[in-house]
């Protein structure tokens, strides 16, 4: 269960009947079935980032679905997992954007720390199964938190790559917001328009001009 500053704007989620369901159904996969992430993991987006503390939202699809990936946090891998393709894309985007060096692993919770909010849309998936937890429940409690964020007296940026995330562009209409969109780090749309994006820098740019801290986005290597 969230337990930190999201309890307040997302409790009235719980109640709901889709909720009930969608709880039901989570702990039946995770009793019959091998679920990622790991059950003390599926709100580490949220247990990671407190909202007084979000500045960038990136938006994912579903966890990783194979083995040892998925911790909780969109994108990122745990320590001595091979690096994902899209990854591998985001960290040369940010290669070209910030001159970040290319680190030897995937784990974003430097990120996370710093008030980057990793989020997928949908909190579980079974294992080898992509999207297999797609319409279960998960997007509507998901949009609630993008609701929350778009209800903020602050500046807060969104990175949204690709279709999926683009279409919650909708729900974000705050004037003091920063709304960036670009393909997904894909292999298969990253040279479509998320190479360039220069989505780092930008966001960077705009917490500066509204008197916050910039995002230190290197990850560091974990070998000597």
């Amino acid at each position: 269960m969230i337990e930190n500053d999201w309890l307040g704007p997302l409790s009235a989620e719980f109640k709901k009947p889709y909720y009930a369901k969608l709880y039901r159904f989570v702990n039946d996969e995770y009793r019959t079935n091998t679920i990622y992430p790991k059950q003390k993991d599926v709100f580490a987006a949220y247990d990671r980032t407190p909202l007084a503390n979000v500045k960038v939202l990136i938006l994912g699809q579903d966890p990783y679905h194979e083995p040892d990936q998925a911790h909780g946090l969109c994108f990122s891998v745990n320590p001595g997992i091979d690096i994902p393709p899209s990854l591998v894309n985001i960290y040369k985007e940010l290669h070209d954007d910030m001159g970040c060096y290319i680190p030897d692993n995937g784990y974003l919770v430097k990120w996370a720390d710093q008030g980057v909010m990793l989020l997928n849309t949908v909190l579980t998936v079974r294992a080898h199964y992509a999207n297999s937890h797609r319409g279960k429940g998960w997007e509507e409690f998901t949009d609630a938190t993008i609701a929350a964020l778009n209800s903020q007296d602050r500046p807060i940026v969104y990175m949204l790559w690709g279709r999926p995330a683009q279409q919650k562009m909708a729900m974000l209409n705050n004037p003091k917001q920063l709304v960036l969109t670009a393909a997904h780090p894909s292999p298969l749309s990253a040279y479509k328009g998320f190479f360039g994006c220069r989505h780092f820098s930008k966001a960077n740019d705009f917490l500066v001009s509204n008197g916050l801290t910039p995002i230190d986005w290197q990850i560091e290597n974990l070998k000597g």
